[in-house]
């Protein structure tokens, strides 16, 4: 699997976690004082918390993938599968006993947590599951192929490292030409018509009766 498959799969799966755990997970119904049957229901994100953490983790994971290093893209999957394992056991628990969930959420809704009918579960903790499950699968796969994966910024790394020695090399030469054409001014010695001739040399030329120039 290439880095840019990767990090769309984290990408996707972080999106997906967070789409199933919006809807409801949990529904039924309590009575009050006013109404002998309130429906009463409960979304992903409130029955397991850890769902909605577990997306965020995914997309993060995702986007350290995409623009970390070597070792640091190896620390992003570790934290992406466990944040699919964060997924899935919090769904589980969930579908294991619901009850705390809804009793929860029938406190915030009506302040009554005593129920009056069963509580069902919908197919969407099913789904969290199977994003949690993907997102595992992604990660451990990642991890496999990502000694594969070409270094994110090393080639302008490269070119960084070469840039100091050029402008060096570049200031030897001017440094070079610079005080060899101080040595012809001060030697009398012909200067070419394109070469800038220093002040203070063609001074010193003139007090000893010398052309600057050459000529």
């Amino acid at each position: 699997m290439t880095r840019t498959r990767t990090v769309l799969a984290l990408l996707v799966l972080g999106a997906l976690t967070f789409g199933t755990g919006s809807p409801t997970w949990v529904t039924t119904t309590v009575a009050t004082a006013l109404e002998p049957e309130v429906a009463v229901a409960a979304a992903g994100t409130s029955a397991a918390p850890g769902v909605g953490a577990g997306a965020l983790v995914l997309l993060a994971a995702g986007i350290a993938c995409a623009l970390t290093g070597r070792v640091a893209r190896y620390v992003a999957l570790l934290v992406a599968a466990a944040a699919g394992v964060l997924v899935v056991v919090s769904t589980l628990v969930v579908v294991g006993d619901p009850v705390p969930a809804a009793t929860a959420a029938a406190s915030a809704t009506s302040g009554v947590t005593e129920l009056t009918s069963p509580v069902t579960l919908t197919a969407w903790p099913w789904a969290a599951v199977a994003t949690g499950v993907l997102a595992v699968v992604v990660a451990v796969w990642g991890a496999v192929a990502a000694r594969g994966w070409t270094a994110t910024s090393g080639r302008h790394e490269r070119a960084d490292a070469a840039a100091p020695g050029s402008g060096a090399s570049a200031g030897t030469s001017a440094a070079a030409t610079g005080t060899t054409r101080t040595s012809a001014a001060d030697d009398g010695t012909a200067v070419g018509p394109d070469d800038e001739i220093d002040p203070h040399d063609a001074w010193d030329a003139l007090s000893r009766g010398d052309d600057p120039t050459g000529r």
